[in-house]
Parts: structure tokens; sequence; C-alpha cells
């Protein structure tokens, strides 16, 4: 992978519209603040149109290895080689999970009824209907995460909340392109141009993790038994890091070319997770801890 400086490349998890102004001095906030523009794939169903030049975030269902990615143009489905998209079109800058639950935040594409910004939604039905939680009209959630304690969130500040509907923001300097939680440990991650960040208490505070390798996309390693400990990162030259400690400590376990936009992992095997990693070329997984990867749809 080339990057011309450390995140200047347009996958700071697929803050791409963002990501020259990061590498500078911050996220710009601004740069991807406007709605999401009609497209031909409006509609749910099969589309001809690529939805991975800009994908914000990806999830892998532990039972069912289905695939979803969030995008600027909404929710598809991409285990199969032929893109379903899910939802209405709304530019999903933020997402996480919760088991079958999904969290999103962006804004609404044209024809959508909900507000700009989305605020804090969620959805049930796999991304078919959305319900409006907090902060619509406020905030666009950049990065969000799960936690056992809630949910933490970055739209220019960081924001916690232990229900989906009151936040408290958090006094912080950093300014993180990714957050990383699990929802059985209050454990958090936070990649930043200055180094790896990590909180114990659900982003309430926040230490850096030394000697760390600096790190573009983390994910913890959902299903298995270690899943609030194993986790999976990607340095900005595509070097490929795993966890075994809740992030306190990495090891190179090989690289990955393409212009990567985000991660996701499961443990499939204790400490060895099964990593996704969403490209502008597709989906690709290593069952190898990253050593290898191969096209993931099917």
């Amino acid at each position: 992978m080339t990057f011309r400086t450390p995140f200047s490349t347009a996958t700071f998890t697929a803050r791409r519209a963002c990501a020259a102004a990061l590498a500078a001095t911050a996220l710009a906030l601004s740069g991807c603040a406007s709605p999401a523009p009609e497209s031909a794939s409006t509609s749910s169903g099969a589309t001809a149109e690529s939805p991975y030049s800009h994908v914000h975030g990806i999830s892998v269902d532990p039972g069912t290895k289905t695939i979803l990615i969030a995008t600027h143009d909404g929710l598809y489905d991409v285990t199969a080689q032929t893109p379903v998209k899910l939802s209405e079109t709304i530019d999903l800058m933020g997402f996480s999970t919760k088991g079958s639950v999904l969290y999103g935040s962006g804004h609404p594409g044209k024809g959508s009824t909900l507000p700009e910004p989305v605020g804090l939604i969620k959805s049930v039905d796999n991304g078919k209907s959305w319900e409006q939680l907090s902060r619509q009209g406020e905030s666009d959630f950049h990065a969000l995460t799960t936690t056992a304690s809630g949910l933490v969130g970055f739209e220019g500040k960081l924001l916690t909340t232990s229900d989906g509907v009151t936040w408290q923001e958090v006094g912080t300097q950093f300014q993180p392109a990714v957050l990383a939680g699990t929802p059985t440990s209050d454990v958090v991650l936070a990649t930043t141009q200055q180094g790896l960040l990590r909180s114990t208490d659900s982003g309430k505070s926040w230490s850096p993790v030394p000697q760390a390798p600096l790190m573009q996309f983390i994910s913890f390693a959902g299903a298995g038994e270690n899943m609030a400990t194993t986790m999976a990162g990607i340095a900005p030259d595509g070097a490929v890091y795993v966890s075994a400690d809740a992030g306190l400590s990495w090891a190179k376990t090989g690289a990955i070319s393409g212009e990567v936009e985000t991660i996701t992992a499961l443990e499939t095997s204790p400490g060895k997770p099964t990593i996704w990693v969403a490209t502008t070329a597709g989906v690709v997984v290593s069952t190898d801890s990253g050593a290898t990867f191969t096209p993931a749809s099917r």
C-alpha cells in the first residue's frame, strides 16, 4: 500500500472525503457533511452499481457468515457476488452492531424521511427500517461503537451513552478515526494520528497504549470465548496485526494490498481471528489471522 503521509489515503475507516484534512491536522467533519446523492440503486434488491467505492463499516454474522457493509449509499448484503441493497439510501457514516441490532448515523439520501443529520438510528430487521433513537438533526457520528455499557461516538466531540438516548460529552483532545469496542466488555480502542488510545470504562477516560504500532483500522473479534480480548488491526502501510490482550500488545501476522476501507473480525479458534477487509475492489477474508487474503463473496 502507498501512503503519502500517515492516514493520508482515503481509507481511514472509509472517511475518504475527510482523509486529506485528517492527515494534515484532524478530521474535517464538514467535508463529509452533505447528504448522499441520489443513486440508481435507491431501491432494495440487486444493484448493478458497485457499493465498494465508499464503505464506512462492515459486519459479519457469526452464525450465517452474512456480510453487511454500510456505505455512502446505504446498507448492502455482499455475501454473494452480486451485492443486494437492504436499506433506503442513507450515508451511513457511523455503523456498529450488537447482536442482531444495527446502529447507524450519518445523512439521509434523497427521498428519505429521516432528519438531517440522522443522529443515532437503530435497525432490528437488517436495515429495512430504522428507528430514530436520539440526536436527530444534531449529530453525524463518524466513529461509532458498542460496549457492554452502551455506545461511544465521535461527531466533532466524543460522546458516550448507556441507553442510546441520553449522551454525555467526554472532555478529550484527540480526534479518533476508528472506535473499536465489543458488547461484552467496556474496553474501547481508538485510532488517532498520535497513536493508539485505550479506555477501560466505555470511553469515559483514555490512555496511550505504549509501544503499540500506529494503527489505521482495528476491530474486536466477536463470537469466540476470547471475544473480549482478541483483536485485529491494519497499519497505514498495510501490515496486519493481531492482539490477544484487548489491544495492549500486538503481533504482526501479515500484510494486505489494495485500498482498505474498513475491517471486522470473528474469533473462529481461540486467539486467532478470521479477518474480513472491505477494499474498493470488494471484500476479502483471511482465515489465518492475516497471513493471506482471498475474495470473501460466494
